[in-house]
């Protein structure tokens, strides 16, 4: 099952059949690049499900951490804001659209995909600005 989840990842999130590059060997690099990211998408989803209350600093950098802590704020109805891998897997769900509703089941590697996208975008914004400030 896993195998066909890293797929879909690949295939849906990095678009991996609409490539189309000249060579093997750039084509072999290209799918290097998609298998980690695709991995790293499969392997923070299902971290979270596994172990909930984990650090969110085992799968996420310090940098993406405090983006997502200003970004995306805790919603009000959660009294305490709670530090855990499980929290901040679903604040990368909600840049990619995730709802977060009580009936809605926990986040999947589409929506994390696409969140994960964003975040990048916005840490790369966000080194650019600091760069561009700082001169």
């Amino acid at each position: 099952m896993e195998i066909e989840i890293f797929y879909k990842i690949m295939k849906s999130g990095c678009k991996a059949e609409e490539v189309k590059l000249r060579t093997a060997e750039r084509l072999v690099n290209l799918l290097a690049v998609f298998c980690i990211l695709s991995w790293r998408v499969f392997w923070i989803t299902m971290s979270s499900r596994a172990s909930p209350a984990a650090a969110p600093e085992i799968a996420l950098t310090a940098i993406e951490v405090k983006i997502l802590d200003r970004v995306v704020p805790d919603k009000p109805s959660s009294q305490t804001s709670t530090r855990s891998l499980a929290s901040y897997v679903v604040k990368i769900a909600r840049l990619g659209g995730y709802l977060n509703r009580k009936s809605d089941p926990p986040p999947g590697n589409i929506v994390m995909w696409r969140g994960l996208t964003r975040l990048t975008d916005i840490g790369l914004g966000l080194s650019l600005a600091a760069e561009l400030v700082g001169n």
